[in-house]
């Protein structure tokens, strides 16, 4: 306020941290309200849990079946979060000119990628705590340690986030939206979070167990399931598909 009792506006952006949770709220509240995304998100990775665990389909070994299905359906979520959800979002924003435009704002654009990642946790956190009530109700005896659980599901986030914005940002939208679904589905199939990837050749078992996917399940299943310590394994894999997802986004995303 000035000398005579007036006001002298300020112009100018808002503090970066308000700018991006504001953002970031923005991405998780289109994202909960887009029906195709709750489908992939929270409707399919549930019905698989409920189906599976109920119906003796799949062999799953000793023990009861929500504790094998239970690990790789937490596995599933992060994947059509971090995955197949942000890259089909990210692609048509970038093919509409969203993306151009938010470039242009004040928000920087590692603002907006590090916003969309706050969204990306936001739902998967909602995500765990579904699937945890459900398979609690279903009989689930979890155990291992916290700690290492988290570790596994950041670096999945981070490897399937890296991924999904490589496929956004170097593919059209729509080849995005079916090489994407086209990912999802071989994945469920082939990444040991339904089949055991026991049920594989031994050769076919090598190579699946390097995806992403496997090594974020088996993690999970190793220290939820047989309450192992830190599967220091799985969390190389993890972190090497995050480090060259990161990275290879960043090198080749296109803003246009």
């Amino acid at each position: 306020m000035t000398a005579t009792g007036t006001y002298t506006p300020r112009p100018g952006a808002a503090p970066l941290s308000r700018m991006i949770g504001t953002q970031a709220a923005l991405e998780t509240k289109m994202l909960l309200r887009n029906g195709e995304q709750l489908l992939l998100t929270v409707v399919i990775p549930t019905l698989l849990l409920v189906l599976f665990s109920t119906v003796d389909i799949v062999d799953t070994g000793a023990g009861e079946a929500v504790d094998f299905l239970a690990p790789g359906i937490l596995a599933l979520a992060v994947m059509s979060t971090a995955f197949t959800g942000q890259a089909i979002a990210t692609g048509f924003e970038r093919r509409y000119g969203v993306l151009k435009r938010l470039a242009s704002s004040p928000l920087p654009r590692w603002g907006l990628m590090t916003a969309k990642t706050l969204s990306v946790l936001v739902t998967e956190i909602l995500q765990v705590l579904l699937l945890t009530v459900i398979a609690f109700a279903l009989g689930w005896d979890p155990h291992g340690s916290p700690v290492a659980v988290v570790l596994l599901l950041v670096l999945g986030t981070a490897a399937f986030s890296g991924l999904g914005l490589l496929m956004a940002g170097t593919l059209k939208a729509e080849a995005t939206l079916a090489a994407a679904n086209l990912v999802f589905l071989l994945l469920l199939v082939g990444g040991g979070v339904i089949v055991p990837l026991e049920k594989f050749p031994a050769g076919a078992q090598d190579v699946l167990g390097l995806l992403p996917v496997s090594a974020l399940s088996d993690g999970l299943r190793d220290v939820l399931q047989h309450g192992a310590g830190t599967p220091w394994g799985d969390l190389v894999i993890l972190a090497v598909w995050a480090v060259v997802g990161l990275a290879a986004a960043g090198r080749f995303f296109r803003w246009e």
